[in-house]
């Protein structure tokens, strides 16, 4: 008896004590971690969130949608969260569209308390994901850029990261513009997570529209044509500028290879280059207009000035060619820039003398930024007056020694065509409805230098000239042909094999509307601006006269 009775005392001072130790934690949780608990609870039920600003359409001067934006979500998950992940994985496989091992993977690493699923999941994949309602799934809104028409103008318009921020081209200069601001939610939830009330603490504003000088139709026939070219030729590279010479307005802008703007990490990493802006070549026989331009405003020459030329000139240590031999020839100014004469481009450039011939260049652009609203571009290298040798005027006069950027030609070609104004080109016409001011430009000579250039550059596409055989019935037409020796990057001296073709040019000569520049490196079973670039002008002139309506005469 008297043991049974102490075992019931024992029992009953273990059931004491442990009433004691509860009473102390109660007064544990309530008194001392009463608050640390209470902001954790409320932490669980009140949620900030950002909202994402819808980031602006890019669209051309027609209103043709270029680069939109639509809705879609990011899908994560808390691994650890996950009550099935077999079963999981297999509902979301096919709405993430990624191999259900992979998916499984993921979600089985337990030691992660966050993974990504899949980034931008258009909207109708995540609301089917949504409708899951799977623990451990997460769907944060935001947004998927995309570009409807795919190839067209890629280079141009850039890309934006996976956190939808301008990473190259257009996407990347005007990012401040186009992203917006973003917003910011209040989310109260219940004990089980569910939402009961949302607020806008504030509001996203949504990123400005953008509207391109440039024109879907045309844009898409230089594509095609340049297309052309990379197939007939195989270059490394090639890119065609047309712009209305008359306000500086790019109206197409077109790089080969092509690459998909959707799509981008599939094409090699040199396509995605906006070569008009940051390729850098030996301009060739497309300089002997800032040779010619230079003398005539200094008064050396003028379209009718006759020359008695030897079929070779030595300069210094140099002795120069034609690429095509000839014999002792006397010619005009205007033929010597018809027929590309290398002969004669250098004996006017002699007649300048190199501190005139390098203040020349220099007044016309060259070796300073266009100042194009495109990013990524290069000034061109232009060799300083102080380091010529007596060389140098046997090779800068015809274009060797100094770099330009496809841009920079087609300025100094628009300032011809428009009467002596060198006009900044320029690829954003409206943000938000409004005008973009443009500049207004800078006078380089005078407007009867620039008929005078206009006049003698027809004389390139009549017979006799470099690139006869590109007509265009009932039009004018004036250019100039370039064909250029590459360096040997092994060798540092020109290469017998590597070129680059040319041709630059506007229409109608008499009164240009437009401006077509072509650019072709290291075409391939083909070499001359003549053969490889001037028929990609002529086709490209051919549409684009009759698309703006431009009368023939």
């Amino acid at each position: 008896m008297v043991l049974v009775e102490r075992r019931i005392g024992l029992l009953f001072a273990f059931f004491l004590g442990l009433l004691a130790i509860a009473g102390l934690r109660s007064l544990q949780l309530g008194t001392l971690k009463g608050g640390m608990l209470a902001r954790a609870a409320t932490s669980q039920q009140v949620v900030q969130s950002v909202v994402p600003a819808h980031r602006g359409t890019i669209v051309d001067r027609r209103g043709v949608e270029l680069a939109v934006s639509q809705a879609a979500d990011d899908v994560s998950a808390t691994p650890y969260l996950v009550k099935n992940p077999v079963k999981a994985a297999a509902q979301l496989a096919p709405l993430l569209g990624v191999p259900e091992d992979v998916v499984l993977r993921k979600l089985s690493t337990k030691d992660s308390g966050f993974v990504y699923l899949a980034r931008h999941l258009p909207g109708d994949q995540a609301d089917k994901i949504r409708q899951l309602n799977l623990a451990g799934i997460d769907l944060t809104p935001g947004q998927r850029r995309t570009y409807p028409r795919d190839y067209l103008a890629s280079q141009v318009l850039g890309s934006v990261n996976l956190d939808g921020k301008g990473a190259s081209g257009l996407e990347y200069e005007l990012d401040a513009r186009l992203h917006g601001s973003d917003g910011q939610r209040r989310i109260v939830r219940d004990g089980v997570g569910d939402d009961v009330a949302v607020r806008d603490v504030k509001r996203a504003t949504p990123g400005a529209k953008v509207e391109l000088s440039l024109d879907a139709n045309i844009q898409d026939k230089v594509e095609e044509v340049l297309k052309g070219v990379g197939q007939a030729y195989r270059p490394k590279g090639a890119t065609a500028i047309v712009t209305n010479p008359q306000t500086g307005e790019i109206l197409a802008l077109a790089n080969w290879p092509q690459i998909n703007a959707n799509n981008p990490s599939a094409a090699p990493g040199y396509a995605t280059q906006d070569r008009a802006v940051g390729f850098t070549y030996e301009p060739g026989s497309t300089f002997k207009a800032i040779t010619v331009a230079g003398a005539i405003e200094d008064g050396k020459v003028t379209p009718s000035t006759s020359f008695n030329l030897p079929p070779q000139i030595q300069v210094a240590d140099r002795v120069i060619h034609n690429a095509e031999a000839r014999g002792w020839a006397t010619m005009t100014t205007s033929q010597i820039l018809a027929q590309s004469d290398n002969v004669g481009a250098i004996t006017i450039g002699g007649l300048l003398g190199g501190r005139r011939f390098d203040q020349w260049v220099r007044q016309f652009g060259f070796g300073t930024p266009t100042g194009t609203d495109l990013p990524g571009e290069e000034r061109g290298v232009v060799l300083p007056f102080s380091k010529y040798s007596g060389s140098s005027m046997g090779n800068l006069p015809i274009g060797q020694g100094e770099l330009v950027t496809p841009m920079q030609i087609a300025q100094f070609y628009g300032a011809i065509a428009n009467g002596g104004i060198l006009r900044t080109p320029h690829v954003v016409r409206r943000i938000d409805g409004k005008l973009v001011t443009s500049r207004a430009g800078r006078r380089v000579m005078k407007a009867s230098t620039a008929a005078s250039l206009r006049n003698m550059l027809r004389g390139v596409l009549a017979p006799g000239g470099t690139a006869s055989e590109v007509r265009i019935p009932g039009y004018t037409l004036a250019g100039k042909t370039g064909t250029a020796n590459k360096i040997d990057p092994v060798t540092h001296e020109y290469s017998t094999s590597a070129y680059v073709a040319s041709f630059v040019g506007f229409a109608p000569a008499d009164d240009p509307k437009l401006l077509i520049s072509i650019m072709i490196d290291e075409p391939k079973g083909g070499i001359y601006g003549g053969q490889v670039a001037a028929p990609a002008f002529g086709k490209i002139a051919s549409f684009a006269l009759q698309y703006e309506k431009i009368a023939p005469r």
